[in-house]
């Protein structure tokens, strides 16, 4: 079998056929056509993140079992997969106290400094630097947590987990993503930070949005918007409801309910018009830019790859946006133009997503489904997209 053969797609047949579900059957379960259903089991198209969970959620498997996340070969290349049991080792140390009482923790100031600096290396890609950090990291601001008890160590805390949740994501470990967020939680109820709590709303949210779970997702972050109450009037308070809204949008285009992706996207619009570019919202980049990103990314949901493409051609990203957000984008970016049937154009936004977030880029679903679809469209591979499909495990 060719490596581009074994996609999203295959293992939906396969698991439709021990289901003994017809593609028919699969169609009345999923809101996809059996003609759609048809063409992505063939690899004619791509499986989107929604058909994934919708798929998953029809023939009652974990998403993983569709996206072949996490991809363990290239983890294994990259030196990552021996990153990980650490870190998860490090999130149960929560809730009896730091690992070794022995531990002397740094004062809180320096420990925030260190969390900032990894976020902001997760903002630029550097996966492989944070998880490294993690464990150790994690275990200093625990024992600090602990031993001071103020607002502020469990805030810092908080921002660990946030850190451990970023890279867990990003490599694919959704369960290890969904630990990260509890501890998040945890933390964010002893630190009293009411924009930290719902900032941990929408990234939760954003964790039911993978599995196809639209109406949790939505109420999560409408609770996010309650908590966001509690906090005093300001920038970041008018930001950060903003960056609710856009989450809102995009959950509701994968529902399929245009009319309230718009309606956020509106009311971010107008967050974003008074606020402007606010690049560090608790390390999350809310502003025009962002809104015009999500944009793209609801239009794409919608399965308005036409406009997608074009708002997205007409978007100007700013040379100082996260590496890891322009990315993402670019990979959305890439996606609606391969629909669109704009191949070459795909092929080289992805060589420019490459290039902004190579870690990040080479562990997201979506850009192997993206190039093998670009890889099975040719009659004969030229090189560098030979060597594209080799670099992400295809």
């Amino acid at each position: 079998m060719h490596p581009a053969d074994e996609h999203a797609g295959r293992r939906i047949a396969d698991l439709r056929k021990i289901n003994s579900m017809t593609q028919v059957a699969l169609a009345d379960a999923t809101s996809f056509s059996a003609s759609l259903i048809a063409q992505v089991e063939t690899g004619k198209k791509p499986a989107s993140a929604a058909f994934v969970a919708a798929c998953a959620r029809a023939l009652h498997v974990d998403i993983g079992v569709i996206s072949g996340q996490p991809y363990q070969a290239e983890l294994r290349a990259d030196h990552l997969e021996q990153l990980i049991d650490p870190i998860r080792e490090g999130l149960d140390w929560y809730d009896i106290g730091p690992a070794d009482p022995q531990v002397r923790p740094r004062a809180t100031a320096v420990l925030a400094a260190v969390a900032d600096d990894m976020c902001a290396k997760v903002r630029a890609g550097h996966l492989r630097a944070v998880a490294e950090l993690l464990p150790s990291v994690m275990e200093e601001a625990t024992a600090a947590a602990y031993s001071e008890g103020t607002s502020e160590a469990w805030g810092v805390l908080g921002t660990v987990y946030r850190n451990a949740y970023d890279v867990s994501t990003k490599l694919g470990y959704q369960d290890l993503a969904a630990i990260s967020l509890d501890r998040m939680d945890w933390a964010g109820q002893r630190a009293s930070d009411p924009v930290l709590s719902a900032l941990r709303q929408y990234m939760r949210a954003l964790v039911h949005l993978r599995s196809g779970k639209y109406q949790m997702g939505g109420r999560l972050i409408e609770a996010g918007q309650r908590i966001l109450e509690q906090a005093p009037d300001s920038t970041e308070r008018t930001a950060m409801s903003g960056q609710l809204h856009l989450g809102s949008s995009v959950i509701a285009a994968r529902a399929g309910d245009r009319d309230t992706a718009i309606g956020h996207l509106d009311h971010a619009h107008l967050a974003a018009s008074r606020t402007g570019e606010v690049p560090k919202l608790r390390w999350v980049s809310f502003g025009p830019t962002n809104v015009a990103a999500h944009r793209v990314a609801a239009l794409a949901e919608l399965r308005d790859y036409n406009d997608a493409v074009e708002t997205a051609h007409g978007m100007r990203i700013p040379a100082d946006w996260p590496s890891s957000r322009t990315g993402r984008h670019l990979v959305e970016v890439a996606n609606a133009e391969l629909w669109t049937g704009r191949n070459d154009a795909a092929f080289k936004t992805l060589l420019k997503a490459r290039k902004v977030a190579p870690q990040q880029t080479r562990y997201d679903f979506t850009v192997r489904e993206t190039v093998a679809a670009l890889v099975r469209a040719q009659r004969s591979t030229p090189d560098t997209l030979s060597n594209l499909a080799q670099w992400v495990g295809i």
